[in-house]
Formats: C-alpha cells, structure tokens, sequence
C-alpha cells in the first residue's frame, strides 16, 4: 500500500500491527454451516468481486483526491470497495472539508489521522464475525485510536472496559485482566470483532464535538453493510439506547441481536454483568459454523477462552484480584464518593432513564472519581 498507510500502520505496537491473513484458517467460518455432531473440512472463502481501484481514482476529481486522501491511503481495500460510493456524496465531503477546517484553525483531534481507519486494517470485511457498536471516541491523549472501547498502553482500561472484562470473567473463567490494567483490544478485532463507534472522530477533550457532521451516516452505513452483505451471519453487540438504534432493521432471522445497558458504571449494575453476551456469541457461532466460529476473548499470551481442555484456569490470587478491586471500587463510587458537581451528576444519571446513554465525557468523569475510591479502597486495606 502507499507510503502513508505504511507509516501509519507502523505507529502502532506489534500486536496492532498484525493484519489477519486473507484466506487464512478463518476461510473455514464462511463456508456452509457444519451439521450437529458432524466434522467438514474447510472450503475456500466465498469470493467477491474485484475492486479496480486504480480505475476508480481515475474518475475522481482532484479536488475529491484531496478530500478523500486518507479514505484512498489507510482504509483497507475490502471497505473501500463498498464504501466508494459513500464516501464520494455532498455529505460526506463535506464532513472532510469539516475536519479539513479543524485542522487549519489549530483543533488537535483524535484519534490520529492514520488511525481514523485502523478497524478496517484489522477487520476486513470478509473476516467480520462480531460487531461491537461504540458511541463518542475517548477525547484524550493516547486514548482512542480507532476502535471503539480499545486504548493503547500505557493508557489503563477505562470504566466500561473495566466492566467489560467483569463480564468476560463471569462468562469465562479463564479471562485474565491484561497486564497493568491494559485496554489494547487489537486481538480481537484480529480475530473478527469489529470494533466500531458512531462517530469516528472527535475534538480534543470536548466529547460529542463531531457529532452530527455526517459520521453517523457513514457508520449507519457499515453497519447496514455488514447486515445486508454478510449473508452468512454475524452477531451484533448494542450496548446502551444508542447503539441499539443502530441495530433496529438488522435481519433478526439471519444475524443474533444482543442488546444489553452500556457497561458504564453508571449502568453495568442493571444487567450488564449478567448478560452474557460473550459466551451466548461464541455459542451462536459455533453452532452456526463449526467451531473456527469461535471468538477466543482472551487478552492475555497463553491464554485462551476456547474450549481447549489442555487449557487451565489461572486460579492464582494475583489473577481474580484486579476484576475484585474493579467490583470493589465500582461500589465506593456510587456510595462513598465526593458530592462534587461531577460526581452529583453521574449519580443522578445512575438512577435516572437515560443511564446507559453514556459518551466519553461521563468516562472521564468517572474514571477520575474511580482513581479516587480506588486509592481509599488502598488506603484501608491492612
């Protein structure tokens, strides 16, 4: 690819930087759904037709070769072919020029340019399997970088990962909270999670400020994509009022729907925890597809969620003690925090209708009043 995706692709860590082969063993999900109790060999994927890209660049204009230059240069070809169209409308250009304009008055905004893109590097369109709906990227340095939930370390896990993880570990006793908190969840969009929030960009801590310029349409777009063209199936996360909005004409028939309140603390505690999704995910799959269906969740190396008897659940203390501390600190927030006018607003949000309509904003919030209970939760420990 061009000397720009090059460069943007090297920024990020090893682990990121890894790119899903295209006929890999993930050929296998894609092909005709195994019977009950049978075994069948993988078959080819199905094909697609070719994208002539260089026969599409020569019938744009000059002045859309420079609106679209990052679409051109850093989104994966598998999504430009089904976007090409999309991204050449009034609406979407003009969300360029937007972003253009932002930049030119001095407006730092994240993620960075060359990681706007990075779900489509790391989920190709073919290798989809889940699709986890975000809202509003994280607002501050070192934080979004174009997966929705997903931060880069030294970054520890914000809130509704932390809760995240929580639930993984009750779906999935072999889960193991990534070292240092971490929050870098290229794995599992390496894997076929297609990680993807409702607007792709956003200014420098101010939360919601590129809302309604013409993002939501294009995510709308992707995910209308995934449902229309992934004939096979795939499984669908909405998490929140929001995201399931975004789900409400996806074929139930054909793709699995699971709904849930956002896993922010401010409404994890009304049934997020208990909600299974990962595991009734991998379940859908696999009975669909066999088992290269399957999701391994794990985050950690030489860990795995797969059912694979050779592997033993870490029972050691050091490895249930972080998702404790998070339950822990979780319950100080909500009782023992400072009635500071962020916190008063949080807890009132808890309690009332729109709880799960939760932006970066509100993580920020609660990620600092977190860090606070957490230290008392130290402090009165023997």
């Amino acid at each position: 690819m061009s000397t720009l995706k090059r460069k943007g692709e090297s920024l990020t860590n090893g682990v990121e930087a890894k790119k899903p082969k295209a006929n890999g063993s993930i050929a296998s999900f894609f092909t005709a759904p195994k019977a009950t109790g049978s075994s069948s060999s993988a078959s080819p994927a199905v094909p697609t037709a070719k994208f002539d890209k260089q026969k599409w660049l020569a019938g744009l204009t000059a002045e859309q070769k420079q609106l679209l230059n990052l679409e051109i240069e850093t989104l994966d070809d598998s999504w430009l072919a089904l976007l090409k169209d999309e991204i050449v409308t009034k609406e979407f250009l003009e969300l360029k020029k937007f972003l253009d304009r932002e930049t030119k008055a001095g407006k730092k905004w994240f993620p960075p340019k060359e990681d706007v893109y990075s779900w489509s590097r790391h989920t190709p369109f073919n290798n989809v399997k889940v699709v986890i709906v975000g809202q509003d990227p994280y607002h501050n340095v070192n934080q979004a970088h174009g997966l929705a939930f997903s931060v880069r370390a030294p970054t520890p896990a914000p809130p509704s990962l932390k809760n995240m993880y929580i639930a993984l570990k009750k779906d999935y006793p072999t889960f193991v909270v990534p070292p240092n908190r971490g929050g870098l969840l290229t794995p599992w969009a390496d894997r076929g999670v297609l990680m993807l929030n409702t607007c792709l960009t956003v200014r420098a801590h101010e939360a919601n400020s590129h809302s309604n310029r013409g993002w939501e349409r294009f995510t709308q777009k992707i995910i209308d994509l995934v449902a229309q063209k992934r004939t096979r199936g795939v499984v669908f996360m909405a998490w929140g009022t929001p995201a399931g909005k975004r789900v409400q004409k996806v074929d139930k028939q054909r793709h699995l729907i699971l709904q849930s309140v956002h896993p922010s603390p401010l409404s994890a505690q009304r049934g997020f925890f208990d909600c299974g999704h990962f595991k009734k995910a991998n379940q859908w799959l696999v009975n669909r597809y066999g088992d290269d269906g399957e999701i391994d969740w794990a985050l950690s190396p030489g860990v795995t969620t797969k059912a694979v008897t050779s592997v033993v659940a870490d029972t050691s203390p050091e490895a249930g003690k972080t998702v404790a501390a998070d339950v822990k600190v979780e319950m100080k927030v909500e009782v023992k925090s400072e009635p500071n006018e962020a916190t008063k607003v949080n807890v009132t949000k808890k309690s009332g209708v729109a709880g799960d309509d939760v932006d970066s904003d509100d993580e920020a919030a609660l990620e600092e009043a977190l860090r606070l209970a957490e230290e008392q939760v130290k402090s009165e420990s023997p």
